[in-house]
């Protein structure tokens, strides 16, 4: 087809011989099929089986009635814009990314990209388009064989292993330059802007803070970048992590967002035009504070994300919010008025990048739209405070309960999503209790 000539050019130029063709999962992970180079071009149909767009991370299948009665397929359709060679390969392969279609015709309700999408149709009815900007927080580690034993920083060469010293030091990032060479050179092919890199205070912890733009685009650019650190890691023998809280007693790892809003005129609807805060600005934190406890398992998807909200260690323990302030949920950063923006400081890394854009950008709608009003500034820091904002689920359980009676949720996002995604988890929780933990053998085989 000629639509396809370029992608044909590009084919033959790179001597590419198939295409990944990947979805993300309700998880955020890479899914999909790899296809011959050709078929590709051909603009060839390609289906996935429905049930793999909520996928559980233990291997593990919902219901199907959650996918499809009978397990239908969906379509594969290509984003041809995104197609790119992969850098990690050993031989000449693309990648691209797709979105999902039922054979109705119609975006499958389940698909993690479709959710934002729909967030970003919502805003558009209005004239407005979100801006975004992640912060990604994330642990490398030497490869952890035993998954009863704890993650290691790995060997720097000289025989001995980082203990969290080294927070924004240089020689923490000199010390596996290899791998960071490797990092640099696949953003730069996949088309991943990065803004900066710093080591963080973990031992090993690093962070890189994307340039803000398009959510969609950043919600793909995320989705692949963590797809290629992990890949990349592989080829240097380091593990890259995205849990939450990979070590007891060392800093947890988040996915700050940075968001702005912009209207037809690319104007920040969050200034007025003094440079003051406009009342959409305000309605926007107050939708964060109101919707965002109906809406933690999107941000907080794992049972290990909730040991991330520790005291002290500059995690949020509820949804105040103030300017300049870490120890709050959703802080101001000080800026100029054309980059006002809100910072949501509830989400972990190991989140979905699609699904917690649009849990976060869905709550600061809804309160745009409602005319919402946030509580008092928080001044100071807010972990011995009372009265400080709407406080949080403390574990995956009393989240999903949270989410799931939510009728505001489920009006905004769909019920058939929010019962997919709730029954996903189930099969997670069940299978994280069904196991004996090494703290239950400790403590508890003593007692008479």
């Amino acid at each position: 087809m000629k639509q396809h000539d370029p992608i044909t050019t590009f084919i033959n130029q790179h001597g590419i011989r198939e295409v990944e063709c990947l979805v993300a999962d309700i998880n955020g992970v890479p899914r999909g099929k790899t296809m011959p180079a050709k078929a590709f071009a051909n603009g060839q149909e390609l289906r996935l089986c429905r049930a793999v767009a909520i996928h559980t991370v233990t291997g593990d299948w919902a219901d199907y009635r959650f996918s499809g009665e009978g397990d239908p397929d969906m379509k594969l359709l290509p984003l041809y814009d995104t197609l790119k060679p992969v850098p990690w390969a050993g031989k000449p392969r693309a990648l691209a990314l797709h979105d999902c279609e039922d054979l109705d015709g119609k975006p499958t309700p389940i698909a993690s990209r479709n959710v934002l999408k729909q967030v970003l149709a919502r805003y558009a009815e209005h004239g407005w388009q979100p801006v975004v900007a992640p912060e990604l927080e994330f642990y490398v580690f030497a490869p952890n064989v035993d998954p009863n034993d704890p993650f290691e920083a790995p060997d720097k060469g000289n025989g001995r292993r980082e203990d969290g010293q080294q927070g924004f030091s240089l020689g923490g990032l000199n010390d596996l330059g290899p791998f960071w060479d490797d990092v640099y050179s696949a953003l730069e092919t996949l088309g991943i802007v990065g803004d900066t890199f710093v080591h963080e205070l973990g031992p090993s912890q690093y962070e890189i803070n994307l340039v803000h733009g398009d959510a969609l685009k950043l919600a793909d650019q995320t989705f692949l970048f963590k797809y290629a650190l992990r890949e990349v890691g592989y080829k240097h023998g380091l593990q890259v992590v995205f849990m939450a809280k990979p070590l007891a007693g060392q800093p947890g790892s988040s996915m700050h967002i940075h968001q702005s809003v912009v209207d037809d005129k690319g104007h920040n609807i969050f200034s007025n035009a003094n440079g003051e805060p406009t009342e959409l600005f305000s309605c926007f934190i107050a939708g964060q504070q109101a919707l965002i406890p109906e809406l933690v398992p999107l941000l907080c998807p794992h049972v290990n994300s909730y040991r991330r909200f520790a005291k002290h260690m500059a995690a949020p323990v509820n949804l105040s919010w103030g300017h300049d302030n870490r120890s709050v949920g959703i802080r101001i950063p000080r800026s100029n008025a054309t980059a006002r923006r809100v910072e949501n400081r509830i989400a972990g890394c190991d989140a979905n990048p699609y699904l917690a854009l649009a849990a976060s950008l869905v709550a600061g709608l809804y309160g745009m739209t409602d005319k919402l009003q946030p509580c008092a500034e928080a001044i100071g820091t807010v972990f011995n405070q009372e009265d400080t904002g709407p406080e949080l689920p403390r574990t995956l359980e009393s989240a999903l309960i949270a989410m799931q009676s939510s009728q505001r949720v489920r009006s905004l996002l769909g019920d058939e999503f929010i019962d997919a995604f709730v029954a996903v988890k189930e099969v997670e929780l069940d299978s994280y209790l069904s196991e004996v933990s090494p703290w239950e053998r400790r403590f508890l085989a003593p007692l008479a």
